[in-house]
């Protein structure tokens, strides 16, 4: 298994350096980047360079002192190449929106990705996989209506628009205020106690939490009842109820272990998740994280921000895939990568 985890380590390097090549080269042509941005601008009279314009036209100069800012006078392999040194140590570039390091401008959103990324993926696996099996022992009962038509009613519903349902009903929209309807944590954080900080936050996260969730409540839920039930059907199963093997021992004992194998698989999304965050479930709840700063960086041609962003979410996926596969061989150590 080590020498299985070695080599696709071994294989993010050229995936990696694929996909910022593609990246870097379909970003770097597309129309409307920083230059363009600066000199609209200053078309528009509000740049710096405003007195370099004469009859709303602009000086080759002024053009090409902005191509040097932002080092668009080399060629684009070259600038590649260059991306790719800086990279290597670690160094992303500077962000233009924000006017700091990227790896700053990262590490200061990350935390809230982080934060209901990973709540929401434990808790979703936690509460889910017991409702999954619930349901799968109790098949075609009125528990199992019952939960799949609440199931199915949630996985209906975007994250983001159960977001502006749940602000309306509980976060003082029109009828309960139970809960703060955005932010982190309240302006009298600093001023509370170690636990009630971490009440504070808790009581911020539950309904951004609850929208994070609903979208894979149906997924995990219905892929372990249907893998349980699987199982249950199975020869070997009726061998142990045919010798009087208390169904209790049957189920958690024989065979949710090997239904536990569809849902290890998925349990690399961990990676993406944490990183990834929700654009539209930020904007609701106004939490600044990695969703709304990737989208804010394509709208605004932040280069930096974006190749970042893009390589290590990439790199995150493929680690992601290698944790699935190390779960598939905790759950079956009959599963040989080798």
């Amino acid at each position: 298994m080590l020498v299985y985890i070695a080599r696709r380590l071994l294989l993010l390097i050229p995936t990696l350096f694929g996909i910022s090549l593609v990246v870097f080269f379909i970003i770097q042509s597309a129309p409307g980047g920083p230059i363009e941005q600066a000199i609209q601008e200053v078309m528009d009279g509000g740049g710096d360079l405003s007195s370099n314009t004469n009859s709303g036209t602009i000086s080759e100069e002024v053009i090409q002192d902005l191509k040097k800012q932002y080092g668009f006078d080399q060629p684009i392999h070259i600038r590649y190449f260059k991306w790719l040194g800086n990279v290597l140590t670690l160094d992303f570039g500077r962000s233009m929106i924000y006017d700091e390091p990227v790896f700053n401008v990262i590490k200061s959103k990350f935390p809230v990705s982080l934060q209901f990324g990973l709540t929401s993926l434990l808790l979703t696996y936690l509460l889910f996989i017991p409702l999954g099996i619930a349901k799968a022992v109790k098949d075609k009962t009125r528990f199992d209506y019952i939960t799949s038509f609440i199931i199915f009613l949630g996985h209906s519903t975007p994250g983001f628009v159960l977001g502006i349902l749940l602000i309306v009903f509980f976060g003082g929209g029109s009828y309960f205020s139970f809960f703060p309807i955005g932010g982190l944590y309240s302006s009298e954080y600093m001023d509370l106690s170690f636990f009630g900080q971490i009440i504070d936050r808790l009581h911020h996260a539950v309904l951004p939490v609850l929208c994070y969730m609903v979208s894979h409540i149906a997924v995990i839920t219905m892929l372990m009842k249907n893998s349980l039930i699987g199982e249950l059907s199975k020869d070997y199963i009726k061998t142990a109820k045919a010798k009087g093997v208390p169904s209790r021992t049957i189920v958690y004992k024989h065979a949710l272990r090997n239904a536990l194998i569809p849902i290890a698989t998925g349990i690399g999304n961990i990676f993406k998740l944490v990183f990834a965050g929700s654009l539209l479930i930020e904007t609701v709840f106004n939490l600044d994280g990695i969703g709304l700063l990737t989208y804010t960086s394509v709208i605004k041609r932040d280069y930096t921000v974006i190749m970042a962003s893009v390589c290590l979410h990439s790199v995150l996926i493929m680690l992601g895939n290698i944790v699935s596969d190390v779960m598939l061989v905790v759950v079956d150590p009959r599963i040989d990568f080798e």
